[in-house]
């Protein structure tokens, strides 16, 4: 895939996340980070205050206790959406005309549901991966076409 001079590549998973600016050409891309951030893997006691609630059931005996709530991807969902913020703040001081996105199954659709029209109409691919823990050149070779990384 041709990537312009100057894009920017977000990498995301909901943890950590990675913004690399492509300082080469078209026919050959040169990634180098501009900025990268993580958050902080918090343990269930921090995050949850309670136990698993029940409702009262209309019918029957007993009551049905109600699925827990996953905290932790509550927390990879906010980081997301800060993300797609900062993304929208870049795009509209003109930081980047062309954006290229990689990112999980997950984060990526809590990401596109939360992008800013203008940061929409400027990416130009995106990538079901997960690459927050990979080399540059791995992510080089996922835009660029030339294979897959080992999961």
């Amino acid at each position: 895939m041709p990537l312009p001079n100057q894009a920017l590549v977000f990498v995301t998973d909901g943890r950590k996340s990675l913004f690399l600016r492509n300082h080469g050409d078209e026919n050959q891309i040169d990634l180098r980070t501009e900025a990268h951030d993580e958050r902080a893997d918090r343990k269930d006691h921090e995050i949850k205050t309670d136990a698993a609630g029940s409702s009262k059931q209309s019918f029957g005996w007993g009551r049905p206790a109600l699925g827990e709530t996953d905290f932790h991807q509550q927390e990879q969902d906010r980081w997301v959406k800060d993300a797609a913020v900062k993304l929208k703040d870049r795009a509209l001081r003109n930081d980047f005309d062309a954006l290229a996105i990689v990112a999980p199954p997950k984060a990526l659709g809590v990401l596109r549901k939360e992008l800013h029209k203008e940061v929409e109409r400027r990416v130009v691919a995106t990538f079901n991966k997960e690459m927050t823990d990979r080399p540059i050149p791995d992510i080089e070779d996922l835009l660029i076409g030339e294979g897959s990384p080992p999961a």
